[in-house]
């Protein structure tokens, strides 16, 4: 089944959702595919001429190729505050729905043939009452990726996530791991467990310190994933 977009969520915030998100994009493209990143909330963002930009979502506006989608479509809300959405959210007297964010998730999918959509924190981090990150994907149907931080204490994370994601009624397509500590004991021990140990395929394992256009060539069982 070939899957035209992709939900990519994350064992915890700070674990490179964005650099796998970005990788996964150059991988399309060399691919041959057309393709575009989304950030449908970010939280953390500065203020430009343009209006808030969030680091994140420029980043995979800029992975996304020539020409690049609008930055309002990549990333429709900015919250200028470093916290948890529902939080920075109400301190901007915004609250958050998905209808606007579908909206501008639709104008991508008629314009690319592939979206990879990025998650914010957790699987489970609140945007507002009653909402929470999973309801992105869970609402628009789409099939998950889960980003690994290869870290002490990444074993419970990933299994904890996989059940969650699971128990929500979302198809895990697979894990990436992300070797965010290179410095990480028994790392290849850790990834030997986490592949015995999790339900769904390990497709990829991306290296610390090479870019995202770098990095791509790890992820081509992510790739094959999503055709």
């Amino acid at each position: 089944m070939s899957e035209p977009a992709v939900f990519i969520a994350g064992t915890d915030t700070g674990i490179g959702k964005t650099h796998v998100s970005c990788a996964l994009l150059h991988a399309l493209r060399q691919s041959g595919q057309r393709a575009c990143g989304m950030k449908p909330v970010a939280s953390g963002s500065e203020a430009t001429p343009q209006g808030l930009r969030n680091d994140d979502a420029l980043a995979l506006q800029a992975a996304s190729g020539l020409p690049m989608p609008p930055y309002e479509r990549v990333n429709p809300l900015a919250l200028s505050e470093p916290l948890s959405p529902h939080l920075a959210a109400a301190r901007a007297g915004v609250e958050i729905s998905l209808a606007p964010l579908q909206a501008a998730y639709r104008q991508l999918r008629e314009a690319y043939p592939r979206v990879v959509v990025e998650g914010v924190g957790g699987w489970l981090v609140p945007l507002a009452d009653g909402l929470s990150a999973a309801d992105i994907a869970r609402e628009w149907d789409l099939p998950v990726i889960l980003v690994v931080g290869l870290k002490l204490g990444c074993l419970n994370h990933a299994q904890l996530s996989v059940r969650a994601i699971q128990a929500d009624g979302c198809r895990l397509l697979g894990w990436i791991g992300n070797r965010i500590d290179p410095q990480m004991a028994a790392a290849e021990e850790n990834i030997a467990t986490l592949e015995a140990l999790l339900p769904v395929p390990c497709l990829g394992i991306l290296p610390h310190g090479p870019a995202p256009e770098t990095a791509a060539g790890a992820l081509t069982r992510a790739v094959q994933a999503l055709q």
